[in-house]
């Protein structure tokens, strides 16, 4: 695991901003190898395409693509929809009874620890589109591709906020917890809701830790990590990690939030900046892209949480990933839509609507879109940037989620969290016979 935690961070911040050159192959290649439990000749196939509803934006599922792959391959791509909060739990499912979905939508980091990755997926190493990969790391783990993007973007993650409510209220991006909440004061006298918070979906309650924790850790403790993964340190051990966790509770008890903070969901988060109802969120650069491809005119900008003077940006893993179970029922035709998509003109047609740093050699990057140029200049190449702790945890964060919605509940003290996220971790190491635990 240690080996293969290497090999995966290696990738995840070699963000290469060249464009690339020209080539290109045929669309409906099928991998070798792989059967098929379904469709004679000129038969249609149905597979299917698991996928959490938080990431219904996903270039790989928008409709005109899925038809125009039904039409070239008489294969249908069938959505089956999880809710995000049980995403995680409802794959475990699915693969533990082999009741596996034919392509799977996740991210690479966490289908390691969660889903089991080695076990359960195929390795991608030989398929046609494998050789024009440019940046192999950000798909790749224990030393093989295991999912496939078009994509080498890391997503980045912070606050984001709406430039053009800071431009009319006069407002600076605040460079410690002091200076936003005077922000946070301003933008709700406006009338506006500063933060909205859709802890519904308890993964978002960790954007703000998993950034914060990072950016001390790197500074002021940067072995911590190799020895909490060895077991000669706890969660509990940084006093600062207490105060980060207070600190975003600080911003929903002083009434800087919406009210329902365990009600709401990510899905709201769109309407609720095209609606201009809120300023900020704390979440990554993908929220500005769903966005800006409903309302173009609409300036998102992100910055570091201010957990402390001078904090970094949040680089998370590369996020969204396909992977095929090797027990998925259409092998052959599962292969051969991320064939599709792989082709020089679908990939590229992606790269183009989404702004993404392509990851193929013949497939060219676009001028980015202002927000991600942005980001580029101003944390990428002056290299601004920390992954957050979500690149080195060995083990699924589930429990670590709903510590955080019990914080927001009322029930738990960052203490207790940390406490109790300590025993959950320390027995998940166990489980995976990790040195140490």
């Amino acid at each position: 695991m240690k080996k293969m935690s290497t090999v995966v961070l290696a990738g995840l911040l070699s963000v290469s901003l060249a464009a690339c050159g020209s080539g290109g192959s045929k669309a409906g290649n099928t991998a070798e190898g792989g059967g098929s439990n379904g469709g004679g000749a000129g038969e249609k196939v149905t597979i299917e395409l698991a996928i959490s509803k938080s990431s219904q934006d996903s270039a790989f599922i928008q409709q005109d693509l899925l038809d125009e792959f039904e039409q070239k391959s008489n294969i249908k791509v069938n959505l089956q929809l999880i809710p995000a909060e049980q995403t995680t739990t409802v794959l475990q499912t699915k693969l533990a009874v082999e009741e596996t979905p034919d392509i799977i939508q996740y991210n690479l980091a966490s289908a390691t620890t969660d889903l089991n990755l080695e076990r359960n997926f195929e390795i991608l190493d030989n398929e046609p589109w494998a050789s024009r990969i440019v940046n192999k790391d950000v798909l790749s783990a224990y030393g093989h591709i295991y999912s496939f993007h078009v994509s080498q973007d890391t997503g980045m993650q912070g606050v984001v906020y709406n430039k053009q409510i800071f431009e009319d209220l006069g407002l600076s991006i605040p460079n410690n917890f002091e200076e936003f909440l005077q922000v946070c004061e301003k933008i709700k006298a406006s009338g506006v809701t500063p933060v909205f918070m859709p802890y519904k979906d308890a993964w978002a309650a960790n954007v703000w830790p998993a950034a914060a924790f990072a950016d001390f850790v790197a500074k002021s403790d940067p072995t911590f990590f190799d020895e909490l993964n060895s077991n000669k340190r706890k969660w509990s051990d940084i006093p600062e990690f207490k105060t980060f966790l207070q600190q975003q509770y600080d911003v929903y008890k002083k009434g800087y939030t919406n009210a329902d903070v365990l009600s709401d969901s990510y899905d709201m988060a769109v309407g609720k900046f095209l609606n201009k109802e809120v300023a900020m969120m704390f979440m990554g650069d993908w929220l500005i892209e769903g966005v800006a491809q409903q309302d173009p005119n609409m300036k998102l900008g992100v910055f570091p949480i201010p957990s402390a003077e001078g904090a970094k940006l949040g680089a998370s893993p590369l996020g969204g990933q396909l992977f095929i179970p090797k027990k998925a029922k259409h092998l052959k035709e599962a292969k051969e839509f991320l064939n599709f998509l792989a082709t020089k003109e679908v990939a590229q047609k992606i790269v183009d609507a989404k702004g993404y740093v392509s990851n193929f050699s013949d497939v060219t990057t676009p001028k980015l879109p202002e927000y991600k140029q942005e980001i580029v200049d101003k944390y990428i190449t002056p290299k601004n940037t920390v992954l957050t702790t979500d690149a080195y945890m060995l083990v699924d964060r589930s429990e670590l989620y709903r510590l955080l919605q019990d914080q927001f509940a009322g029930g738990l003290t960052p203490e207790d969290v940390l406490k109790a996220w300590d025993e959950k971790f320390s027995q998940l190491m166990k489980d995976k016979e990790i040195a140490g635990f």
